[in-house]
């Protein structure tokens, strides 16, 4: 028996994120299969080399604030207002700048390339939306994320419908690059809605309390920053070493193994704020919490990666045509990065709770520099599967190793393989 963590309401409030995300990735599944096969390897590649930029700086546009804001919310229930209100506006001046330094430097870097120029840019819009889903972590920390999976399927379909319109006028690549913006601001618009009617504070910004917020967040900055680094990174040097249709094999592999990742995304998110209040309760229930948790998404992980390893070539076959079954290489090790890669997010609610977050930055800065090196060695010669098995020892170093270097977390990786031998997981 898993353990009294999993009480009614944290399952309920899994089951509402389990379920709106089985619909969006049922929509996702189907719209995204339909525009890979309608742009090709090669366009369908250029859109995801222009998501690695926005996604890089993805970590600069939150300033690290949405690895903490959970716990913020739930430790000053009485200035929720405050505590929304200044991270949009923190967040919308960081987005903004992140924007305009993605338009310059693609402007350098593919300068020759206008078509590359125009999706980047547009692309990069999406930033300035996306600071709305700040108000998700509202809804996360009062459990109702009923309304954030009413919300975010609402904002799929739309932009769902919108990329089929483009298949059927036949658009080119260029117009598929302002999804990203349409999401986000369908997404963003209904949490602004749903806040109000659900009684959401009046917002407000104080510099104070921003000061303090980012003094608390800053840490995770540098260290989503070099996430970004080993994230996405590959697909902009499989770009500058190889071609486009590279990063269109290596991100098809990449998105068919993470269309069930909203599970243990869900999981996560119903769950932490649980291991939060047991920390502030008793010590051994916060340490099998956690086992629990990175129990659950360890072996959820491996056996959804077996299946992956051993359906590979039909599945991408099937479902993405023969144009794109070089993607099967890529698919059968990258599958493999799912357990670690959130075994990691799972860490996150450890590290806040502990005060541990200015550690953070030499894990991310090892396995950064790991990555870069392993795809700079191996992407020439294997293409899209050598950025693959670079991701992946990455990751693994990124989740047990490097930490076990780092005194004030090794506790923390002696937790992730007590969960992963399933000691001190079940209640006696």
């Amino acid at each position: 028996m898993i353990g009294t963590f999993l009480k009614n309401r944290t399952v309920r409030n899994a089951g509402w994120l389990i379920g709106g995300k089985i619909a969006q990735m049922l929509i996702n599944l189907v719209v995204g299969l339909l525009t890979a096969r309608y742009l090709g390897p090669s366009n369908y590649g250029l859109i995801n080399y222009a998501g690695a930029y926005t996604a890089f700086f993805a970590s600069l546009c939150t300033l690290g604030i949405n690895s903490v804001i959970v716990k913020e919310l739930i430790d000053r229930p009485k200035a929720e207002g405050e505590v929304i209100g200044t991270t949009l506006v923190l967040r919308s001046i960081s987005s903004f700048l992140s924007a305009l330094t993605i338009i310059g430097v693609v402007s350098v870097v593919d300068a020759d390339e206008p078509t590359t120029i125009a999706v980047v840019a547009l692309c990069s819009i999406g930033l300035l939306f996306q600071l709305l889903d700040t108000f998700n972590y509202w809804f996360q920390s009062r459990l109702q994320s009923k309304v954030t999976a009413i919300a975010t399927l609402v904002a799929y379909a739309v932009t769902a419908a919108y990329k089929v319109f483009l298949i059927l006028t036949d658009k080119s690549v260029v117009w598929f690059a302002l999804a990203t913006s349409v999401d986000y601001l369908c997404i963003g618009v209904l949490l602004l809605l749903s806040y109000r009617k659900n009684g959401g504070e009046k917002l407000s910004f104080s510099w104070q309390y921003g000061k303090t917020l980012l003094g608390k967040s800053y840490h995770y900055i540098l260290a989503g920053l070099m996430v970004s680094v080993y994230g996405q990174t590959d697909k902009l040097m499989l770009k500058q070493m190889i071609n486009e249709a590279e990063i269109g094999y290596y991100s098809t592999a990449v998105s068919l193994c993470n269309v069930w990742c909203f599970v243990l995304a869900a999981i996560i998110d119903s769950v932490v704020p649980s291991i939060m209040q047991a920390h502030n309760e008793n010590e051994e229930t916060f340490k099998q919490r956690n086992r629990q948790l990175y129990a659950i998404i360890f072996y959820i992980s491996v056996f959804v990666s077996l299946c992956f390893t051993v359906l590979a070539k039909p599945a991408i076959s099937i479902l993405y045509g023969e144009a794109y079954l070089p993607a099967v290489g890529p698919l059968r090790v990258i599958t493999w990065y799912t357990a670690f890669s959130y075994l990691g997010v799972a860490r996150n609610s450890w590290v806040v709770c502990k005060e541990r977050q200015k550690y953070l930055v030499w894990i991310y800065l090892a396995s950064a520099a790991i990555n870069v090196l392993l795809n700079s060695l191996l992407i020439p010669s294997f293409g899209a599967v050598g950025a693959a098995w670079a991701s992946l020892a990455a990751q693994i170093c990124t989740t047990l190793v490097v930490p076990f270097f780092i005194p004030a977390l090794r506790e923390n990786s002696v937790l992730m393989l007590q969960a992963i031998a399933l000691r001190g997981v079940l209640r006696k």
